[in-house]
């Protein structure tokens, strides 16, 4: 869904460091101002519960009710990602250079974990 001045196109391939301009813009523009950092924590929570339901369903063993008609995958993932963004910005995380050296911490320290796992060659 398109927002009032933006066309989809605006958001093909932006970077983390550009998403984050982009929420913290709509947030000023349009919600205001930030929620509390505990707000937001609560709000990323329920968010990913959300998701967690339609996994259960799809993926697991819970079948669907009429009421879970309103969740949608793609859209739960993009509203935790959005709650994320919003206190990545509140407590002045680069995400851009948090994700990079998280990926070296774990190319390092995994370099031969999981290829050692016989688990995940079964």
């Amino acid at each position: 869904m398109e927002s009032a001045g933006e066309k989809h196109s605006d958001f093909a391939d932006l970077t983390v460091r550009e998403l984050q301009v982009r929420v913290d813009t709509w947030i000023k523009e349009v919600g205001v101002r930030y929620f509390s950092e505990l707000t937001n924590l609560a709000i990323l929570v329920e968010e990913v519960g959300e998701l967690s339901r339609i996994l259960a369903r799809t993926y697991g063993d819970q079948s669907f009710k009429k009421s879970d008609s309103a969740y949608s995958l793609p859209d739960e993932m993009a509203d935790i990602l959005f709650v994320l963004v919003c206190l990545a910005n509140q407590t002045g995380v680069d995400l851009t250079q948090a994700f990079h050296r998280n990926m070296i911490k774990k190319s390092t320290r995994d370099a031969d974990r999981h290829q050692n796992n016989p688990k995940l060659h079964g």
